[in-house]
């Protein structure tokens, strides 16, 4: 086994304590042994704090950061300031891992500056699990390879060629040098993407595993992707602003573009979750929104691929916000978020 690199796996812990346990033994039960455990509490007021304690009092692989609440993204960015591994691996506290995980893509470092690891995952519903693999084919990716074939298709695609989950990824830490000033703590809706998507820009070698389903997602329905936000569209705001600065900053070629039509598909995720409002007034919601000028002129001139037909239905929507349309829109909905 390749233990040389050290490993440190950070969990933003907010209010998940009933999954907590599972994610944590996951996580210390790992085949590869030369790891942290980084638990960022971020004042979490169900026991989901004590329980990180009592973690930390039995092995001594886990440190505990307690913290002012600040959101997933400012958690995970004390973690990488405390964390002292030469890589990063973020899980979420509601998740889970098989134990062979950490083991299987370390594997495939070899050390140098700037390398990322991807592995695929599992979505955990109630009533049935789903692999989902990766869009990009499985491989290793450096030089011109990489700037072609993954950075350059990283947004503004319907397909991710690659999730802009934080999670699925070993990353070597100094891809997340320098991006502090694109981390807006207010966002969440799309937090991820300012973490992760400039540091695959920085990156210098990516590997996609094939067949790798190490990573086990809960569907959770109280979770900010699954639950009713309402501020939502505000975040997306926020997070369409940072990634402006990103894609100047960073050279992004057609970056503005691409950013036009991955806001756009953002817009379907506000659509979405605007239809999960549990109010009589979401109609109006989404009528005040998707009128609203800019976002119309958005819409209706971004030349845009739409192929998932759960996504068609959010745009259809989106450029059609009538009435009955949206009623029926949040009652397919919602037989989908039982399923």
């Amino acid at each position: 086994m390749n233990s040389q690199y050290r490993i440190s796996v950070i969990v933003p812990v907010y209010n998940k304590k009933e999954y907590l346990g599972a994610c944590v033994d996951s996580i210390l039960g790992q085949t590869y042994r030369n790891l942290e455990l980084v638990l960022v509490d971020d004042a979490s007021t169900d026991g989901s704090g004590a329980l990180c304690d009592q973690y930390a009092a039995k092995d001594g692989r886990v440190r505990v950061i307690h913290r002012q609440n600040g959101g997933p993204t400012a958690a995970c960015v004390t973690g990488m300031e405390q964390a002292g591994g030469s890589h990063f691996m973020f899980i979420d506290s509601d998740d889970y891992v098989d134990p062979c995980m950490l083991e299987e893509m370390g594997k495939h470092l070899t050390g140098r500056t700037g390398e990322i690891v991807c592995c695929d995952h599992v979505l955990e519903k109630r009533k049935k699990t789903l692999p989902v693999a990766s869009g990009a084919e499985p491989g290793v990716y450096e030089g011109a390879e990489l700037e072609a074939e993954i950075k350059a298709k990283l947004l503004g695609r319907e397909q991710r060629l690659l999730p802009m989950s934080r999670c699925m990824k070993l990353c070597e830490r100094s891809v997340f040098a320098g991006n502090e000033k694109y981390y807006d703590m207010t966002v969440r809706m799309g937090d991820d993407f300012h973490l992760i998507y400039p540091a695959f820009l920085n990156s210098t070698r990516v590997v996609v595993m094939e067949q790798a389903f190490y990573y086990h997602y809960r569907y959770v329905g109280d979770s900010i992707v699954h639950g009713y936000d309402a501020g939502m569209y505000r975040s997306v705001e926020a997070w369409r602003r940072a990634m402006e600065r990103i894609v100047a900053d960073k050279g992004v070629k057609d970056g503005e573009e691409k950013l036009r039509r991955e806001y756009c598909y953002m817009l379907m995720l506000v659509m979405k979750n605007e239809l999960r409002n549990p109010g009589r007034d979401y109609g109006t919601r989404i009528r005040q929104i998707f009128r609203d000028g800019a976002v119309r002129a958005c819409i209706m001139n971004t030349p845009l691929s739409v192929q998932e037909r759960s996504n068609q239905l959010m745009y259809l929507g989106m450029r059609y916000p009538d009435r009955l349309f949206l009623w029926l829109l949040r009652m397919v909905l919602r037989l989908h978020d039982r399923g």
